[in-house]
């Protein structure tokens, strides 16, 4: 299932406390992204359900998992209450089909290698790519970004800094960018200065844009 967003879907990843969430939010992100994997913005779901409680009316919530086992996937976004799931990392088309059939909405993290039109783009509703938070991992999937034939909406999820995203968002038909690593002043933590001039970027790029959104089929 798609989610309902007019403009340009932010996303801010790796959210580990209310302050960060809060912020996030109030500076104009769409929603705010929770890492259940093994990264240094892992967050227990404990803690994860106490500032979704506490997010305002209309904040999307994502979990993001890494080579997660689908019943867990499954578990944790349904009893959370998340909007979506992203799936990072290995999984089989039978597994990404568990998740699918099982929570509201589901997006597929792809790196530069990997195609779109792999067989599991009917049980997506979103790519997000580079699945590395690398500038060369994005620069390697600008070429996706502007085939036409790209079968899902794409959010561009790694690599991304508040002067590239400019680039990105008016040159490219991106559905939503996520914001990393380059809001962070520690990992973890979420840099105010950093984020506010990142979201404005691709707030003012989607205004001055020279595409039209992907919205996909």
């Amino acid at each position: 299932m798609r989610l309902f967003v007019e403009e340009l879907f932010i996303m801010v990843s790796g959210v580990t406390t209310e302050q960060d969430a809060l912020l996030s939010i109030g500076l104009g992100a769409n929603a705010v992204a929770f890492d259940f994997g093994p990264t240094p913005q892992r967050i227990g779901t404990d803690d994860a359900r106490d500032i979704i409680h506490r997010l305002p009316a209309g904040t999307f919530t994502v979990g993001t998992f890494r080579n997660e086992m689908p019943q867990r996937i499954v578990d944790v976004t349904n009893r959370l209450g998340l909007h979506a799931a992203q799936l990072t990392g290995r999984m089989t088309t039978d597994e990404i089909r568990y998740v699918s059939e099982r929570v509201n909405t589901v997006i597929r993290s792809v790196g530069p290698g990997d195609s779109v039109h792999n067989g599991v783009e009917h049980l997506v509703d979103y790519f997000a790519m580079p699945e590395a938070d690398d500038r060369d991992a994005l620069v390697d999937c600008l070429a996706i970004l502007a085939d036409d034939s790209v079968p899902r909406p794409i959010i561009v999820s790694g690599g991304l800094s508040a002067t590239n995203v400019v680039e990105v968002v008016q040159n490219y038909p991106v559905w939503g960018v996520d914001a990393r690593s380059c809001v962070e002043s520690d990992p973890a933590t979420k840099d105010p200065a950093l984020l506010g001039e990142f979201i404005a970027n691709a707030r003012w790029a989607e205004s001055n844009a020279y595409v039209t959104r992907r919205l996909g089929d």
